[in-house]
């Protein structure tokens, strides 16, 4: 960069070391593969922003001080570092995949497990692309709930303390929202990185099956959960995206026409309905794409009532089988933790996980998609859950909040189809409100071609104002 940029021959941890903090994920990369920034530089600056944001939203269960620095100085070294696409990228990963030296807890505390000795297939692609891991970020226990909390941490929203970053990938988004790191590793089993990018002003995709490696706990929750990436543009997503895919990274091609894009705003959960907030950012979204010469419909997918218990049987079986896999005590878990793998292990004697039934939606969904290229949804019906102790409440109260608040993801994962969420407006409190965009099968391209194009129209804000890097300092932790 030039002197007004400060960043040319900055040695690490000087003030103008610091300005990449903020940066996006492709331009950290393009710094780092010239040699015009250091990886260590980057590095360093990026534990530092940490160490500052920590005592305000505790988005990390573990800082990964050494580790990164020593990933990052054989970045500095290697010479293959102009080929690099994520060359020194900080990134976080969560706490439910295998990082190489570190306990992975999916979010139990106190569990008694030795260091993974191998990184789970997308963080070895990660780290083949360059990336750093700077640390691993929280998650409700067993990922299960949209609320990032547990015995003494709760993840907060950076938009508003007062809110929940969401779940169960909270943590990685809130250390995105807050400028911790560029990127973030997450995953989604019933919306666990979507519901999070919409509480946290995120961009994120859910792959569609088989796009991804998954090996998500002990099957993937029968299939339904994927590996993603949450991410403050669509370009760095795209990119990240195409790291985790194991493709080669390149704009996502045009279409060459005018999509057609069916909109629902129908709740799946009879007696839900978005708010006024939601169906602006819909209604808004309808008229940039209609601006841009794309066609525009009514169609509701047709979501029959043996999906949600299907979908149901799946998130209560996968607490069961992750306590199995994993060889944990029921009795050390929390309660509402407890009660959800007690259901989970009679959804399973009762024969309620049926391939068939994913599969009969999935060809139902596609057949859905005949003459429609993507569905446009909202993906919340209003803000994110209050930031309190979910863990302390019951059972049937965190389903019912979760059930209430986000009934519009679920589905895909049963269909296995991909979905993507943006940020598309404001709330009247200023958070950000997201809508959601689902495809066919293989059309992750076309979804981030078209969040592309979004972006380019209306860009968002890329971080929560209050943590903003290139305009303010971290507000201090409370006391």
């Amino acid at each position: 960069m030039d002197a007004s940029g400060g960043l040319t021959g900055a040695p690490p941890g000087t003030q103008a070391s610091a300005r990449v903090v903020g940066l996006p994920a492709s331009e950290i990369a393009a710094l780092v593969r010239s040699g015009e920034v250091p990886a260590a530089a980057v590095t360093r600056a990026h534990l530092d922003r940490i160490a500052a944001v920590t005592p305000r939203i505790d988005a990390f269960r573990v800082v990964r001080e050494e580790a990164a620095m020593a990933e990052a100085r054989a970045v500095d070294t290697a010479l293959t570092r102009f080929a690099l696409p994520l060359a020194g990228v900080p990134v976080a990963v969560k706490d439910n995949v295998a990082v190489r030296g570190e306990v992975m807890t999916a979010g139990v505390a106190g569990r008694d497990a030795a260091p993974e000795p191998r990184h789970h297939p997308v963080v070895e692609r990660l780290r083949a692309a360059g990336a750093v891991v700077v640390g691993i970020t929280r998650v409700p226990e067993l990922c299960l709930y949209s609320a990032t909390d547990g015995p003494g941490t709760t993840t907060l929203n950076p938009w508003n303390p007062e809110r929940s970053s969401a779940g169960s990938s909270g943590g990685s988004a809130a250390a995105v929202a807050a400028g911790c790191v560029p990127i973030a590793h997450g995953n989604d089993g019933m919306g666990s990185l979507r519901l999070p990018a919409a509480a946290c002003g995120l961009v994120t995709l859910k792959p569609g099956r088989g796009v991804v490696p998954s090996d998500i706990g002990a099957d993937s929750w029968s299939g339904m959960a994927e590996n993603g990436i949450l991410a403050t543009t669509v370009a760095d997503l795209a990119l990240a995206h195409a790291v985790l895919a194991g493709t080669a990274p390149a704009p996502p091609a045009a279409p060459g026409r005018p999509l057609r894009v069916a909109v629902s705003t129908r709740s799946p959960v009879p007696g839900v309905r978005a708010d006024a907030a939601t169906r602006a950012a819909v209604d808004a979204t309808v008229e940039a794409l209609l601006a841009e010469g794309h066609v525009v419909f009514r169609g509701d997918p047709p979501v029959p009532p043996g999906v949600a218990v299907g979908t149901i049987a799946r998130w209560m079986a996968g607490a069961h089988d992750d306590v199995e896999h994993l060889g944990l005590d029921p009795a050390r878990l929390q309660p509402r933790s407890r009660a959800h793998a007690r259901v989970g292990r009679l959804a399973r004697r009762a024969g309620l996980v049926r391939p068939r039934t994913a599969e009969a939606y999935r060809e139902r969904m596609t057949r859905f998609f005949t003459g429609v290229d993507l569905l446009l949804t909202p993906v919340t019906a209003g803000p994110p859950l209050p930031a309190r102790r979910w863990h302390e409440g019951s059972f049937m109260a965190n389903v019912t909040a979760n059930a209430r608040w986000a009934p519009w993801t679920a589905a895909w994962n049963l269909a296995g189809l991909p979905a993507l969420v943006l940020p598309a407006g404001t709330r009247p409190d200023g958070g950000p409100v997201a809508v959601q965009f689902v495809g066919p099968p293989d059309t992750e391209q076309r979804l981030l071609w078209l969040a592309g194009e979004l972006e380019r129209r209306a860009p968002w804000r890329r971080h929560a104002p209050p943590f903003d890097p290139t305009t303010a300092r971290p507000p201090a932790a409370r006391v």
